[in-house]
């Protein structure tokens, strides 16, 4: 079965640190020859793009409201995708997924068609 799996999502206290995993299994192919994206979804609002990272791993993008606090990498050897999130605030509260690109083109949007797999979500709830 193909799957993205995410973990480390949790409770965090404001100006605290997760680190979100992506795990592949299941591709005939390599994804590491694909871009990458995280897209969270906050309650009540739409997704909202995050950050990405091409396929090598030597290009990477950020939303404005994350940019300096989160970083985005990938290990291809363990097919997986990574999200370092620090400085935590209350409004990064959200269910967050990974979700694979269909090229090695990176597109800051969450189109239907930029990806052909999601993750099954991770939940990260930032409160005191």
């Amino acid at each position: 079965e193909v799957q993205l799996v995410e973990s480390g999502g949790g409770l965090v206290q404001p100006g605290g640190s997760l680190r979100l995993s992506c795990a592949a299994s299941g591709f005939t192919f390599s994804i590491s020859s694909y871009a990458m994206s995280w897209v969270r979804q906050a309650p009540g609002k739409g997704l909202e793009w995050v950050s990405a990272i091409n396929s090598g791993g030597g290009s990477t993008s950020y939303a404005d409201s994350v940019k300096g606090r989160f970083t985005i990498s990938r290990d291809n050897a363990k097919n997986t995708l990574y999200l370092q999130m620090n400085s935590l605030k209350p409004k990064d509260t959200a269910v967050y997924y990974c979700a694979k690109y269909t090229s090695d083109t990176v597109v800051a949007g969450t189109g239907s068609w930029l990806y052909d797999y999601w993750g099954q979500r991770t939940q990260v709830t930032v409160s005191s």
